[in-house]
């Protein structure tokens, strides 16, 4: 697929970190850019930066992904390329102990229910409404209709302690990649996933520096915190490569996570 003002692509999560970086990379080539996003402020900004629209979008309500789709289609048309970069972190153990007291509590549901429904099911939700749109699209060079990435990570097949809900939704996402390509490759539309590993996004940037340096450090090669750009530039040779189809992609500096 290649990438100019002839394309459009949709871009969850586009008003921060890792979407936001793949946003600007994917509209630097001309594209035309949605971006869906729960932080109107931001998005707008951004937005008017690239030169694209921005919806707001809760992946978890299937009305306000069809609204998002329906306001960024009649902005760009139906778009070729989504990108779903929307995702939350969370962490705790699947039973812990209180220091002060000792009393021991089980995970709580409500927030491990919502990982998975943000994670996951707003991952398929977002793709699913995307594919049947682009089943609709003429067919392009090798008969491709359009391409598919999701964002997973490295905690799929390394989780850390506390990450048992995180795993989980990263886990789906991840698992289900290779039945969603051959759901759909007999019409044209690829599907592939990228697994992060550290990655410096604005929640990293919350931390102290000493703590950014010690995870850096624990990189094999190179030795730093990945950048939204390194995850962007993964996507635009996703789409420039057709050969490239259910498949998931470590994305970590050759990281192994430790139990902690």
């Amino acid at each position: 697929m290649k990438l100019d003002s002839s394309i459009a692509a949709v871009v969850t999560g586009g008003a921060s970190g890792l979407g936001e970086g793949t946003a600007r990379a994917i509209a630097a080539t001309g594209a035309k850019v949605a971006l869906f996003d729960m932080n109107a402020e931001k998005g707008e900004a951004i937005a008017a930066e690239i030169g694209g629209i921005f919806c707001a979008v809760d992946v978890t309500d299937d009305a306000s992904v069809a609204a998002g789709f329906e306001k960024a289609r009649a902005a760009h048309g139906q778009e070729r390329l989504l990108v779903n970069c929307a995702g939350i972190a969370t962490g705790q153990k699947t039973v812990s102990r209180k220091k002060d007291s000792g009393e021991i509590r089980a995970h709580d549901m409500a927030s491990f229910e919502r990982t998975v429904r943000v994670n996951l099911f707003g991952t398929f939700r977002v793709l699913s409404q995307s594919a049947l749109g682009m089943v609709t699209l003429d067919k392009m060079e090798d008969g491709e209709r359009g391409l598919i990435v999701n964002t997973a990570s490295v905690a799929a097949q390394d989780g850390q302690v506390g990450q048992a809900a995180y795993s989980a939704s990263k886990g789906g996402v991840y698992a289900m990649t290779l039945p969603v390509a051959r759901d759909l490759a007999q019409e044209g539309i690829r599907v592939n996933t990228i697994l992060p590993g550290i990655m410096w996004t604005p929640m990293m940037a919350g931390m102290d520096q000493k703590i950014q340096d010690a995870l850096a450090a624990q990189i094999p090669f190179p030795s730093r915190l990945g950048k939204p750009s390194d995850y962007a530039s993964l996507v635009l040779e996703l789409a420039r490569n057709v050969y490239i189809n259910g498949e998931c992609i470590r994305l970590d500096g050759a990281i192994r996570m430790a139990p902690r």
